[in-house]
C-alpha cells in the first residue's frame, strides 16, 4: 500500500505551480491528496490537479454520504499563507484544510509548512510567536536562512518563481523516513 501525502495549498502566488510539488511527491512514491483552502481554489487548476493525482481536490468537509478519504501519513502545507499559519497555531478550524491541520500534531502526523509571506508579515510579533509555537509542537516550519526567506513587502513576483518546493519534500523525508 502506498503512503498518503496531503498537500494543503493556500491562496498565494506560487499556488498555481503546486503541481510541481505533486509530481515530485509522486516520484518519491507518495499518493497525493490535494486539499485547498477555499481562497486557493481561484489560484490553482483544479481539473489538472485532479487528473494528475487521480483524486478530487478537497476544499470542504465531506457530507455523511460521501466516502471518507484515506488518512494522511504526512502533510505539506505549501504555499502557506500568513493567515493559515496563524490559524493553524491557534487551533482555528474554520476551513477543512485547517481542520486537517488542527489534529495532525496530536495524531503524530509529520507536518511541513513552507510559508509564502513577505518580510513585513514575517516580522509581526504574533506571527513570530505562532511559528515558534508550531515548531514547539514538532511542526517543521521552513522559514529563515537556507529555507524560505521572505522577500521585501514591495518585491515583484520574481521571488514566486523560485519558490523552494523541493525543500518541503526534503524535510518531509527527514521527518517521515
Amino acid at each position: 500500500m502506498s503512503k498518503v501525502l496531503y498537500v494543503i495549498v493556500c491562496a498565494a502566488v506560487p499556488a498555481g505551480e503546486v503541481g510541481r510539488l505533486v509530481a515530485m511527491a509522486q516520484d518519491d512514491g507518495w499518493v497525493v491528496q490535494v486539499v485547498a483552502t477555499p481562497s486557493a481554489l481561484g489560484f490553482i487548476d483544479v481539473a489538472a490537479l485532479e487528473e494528475q493525482t487521480g483524486r478530487p481536490v478537497r476544499s470542504r468537509y465531506r457530507r455523511p454520504d460521501e466516502p471518507k478519504p484515506p488518512r494522511a501519513e504526512a502533510i505539506v502545507v505549501a504555499p502557506a499563507t500568513f493567515d493559515t499559519i496563524n490559524k493553524f497555531a491557534m487551533g482555528i478550524t474554520d476551513t477543512y484544510a485547517l481542520g486537517v491541520l488542527a489534529e495532525a500534531p496530536g495524531l503524530g502526523i509529520p507536518v511541513v509548512v513552507l510559508p509564502f509571506v513577505n518580510s513585513a508579515l514575517a516580522s509581526r510579533e504574533p506571527f513570530v510567536r505562532n511559528v515558534a509555537s508550531l515548531r514547539a509542537e514538532g511542526v517543521a516550519v521552513l522559514l529563515g536562512p537556507g529555507e524560505f526567506e521572505p522577500p521585501p513587502a514591495n518585491a515583484d513576483g520574481d521571488h514566486a518563481a523560485a519558490f523552494p518546493w523541493a525543500r518541503a519534500l526534503a524535510r518531509l523525508s527527514d521527518l517521515a523516513g
